[in-house]
């Protein structure tokens, strides 16, 4: 599988593009910070962990001790308190509900809308951030489930990044979809 370019850091592309947790704990901290810094997150979490992202192993963690893991400096997101929360919470649904697989969120759908429903459910993930990650795995981990055409982003986003100069040029069209009226 090729690289997912949405830091600027190789290594932690590739763990996005190879683990499916840290693209959902990427897409989890995707929010009120720099792509680039919200999908670095996942590696240094690993890091930081020991060499492990194991959803299993953070669903059980004490709370306060990732959140002091979110808190080391540099912290892994502008509120880590609350991101470490919501990751913890997205893994012990993984545990709960998928075995603590990822992948199986996907593995079994027989479409995109069971799909789509399915990452809704996760903590944090409402409709937008669901339709983004549901054109990542298309995109980018090659999951197409029937119906997924009409599921997927119909605005810039970041499943559209192919390349690392992608980013700069989705940043721009981001911008120009807000300014005329759609976001």
């Amino acid at each position: 599988m090729a690289d997912i370019h949405f830091t600027d850091d190789p290594a932690a592309n590739r763990l996005l593009a190879a683990d499916p947790f840290a693209l959902l704990v990427g897409m989890v901290l995707y929010q009120q910070v720099p792509v680039e810094k919200a999908f670095a997150g996942p590696y240094v979490l690993q890091d930081r962990l020991g060499g492990e992202l194991d959803p299993a192993a953070i669903a059980a963690m004490d709370p306060a001790h990732l959140e002091s893991v979110f808190k080391e400096r540099p912290a892994l997101h502008r509120f880590p308190a609350n991101m470490a929360k919501r990751t913890q919470a997205v893994a012990r649904h993984l545990v709960e509900e998928y075995g603590g697989s990822a992948a199986a969120l996907w593995g079994d759908a027989p479409d995109a809308a069971t799909l789509l429903a399915r990452l809704q459910a996760m903590p944090g993930f409402g409709e937008y951030k669901a339709r983004v990650t549901l054109g990542v795995l298309v995109n980018h981990y090659g999951i197409r489930p029937p119906g997924y055409e009409e599921l997927v982003p119909n605005w810039p986003s970041i499943a559209d990044v192919e390349a690392p100069e992608d980013l700069a040029e989705l940043k721009m069209r981001k911008r120009a979809w807000k300014e005329s009226g759609g976001g």
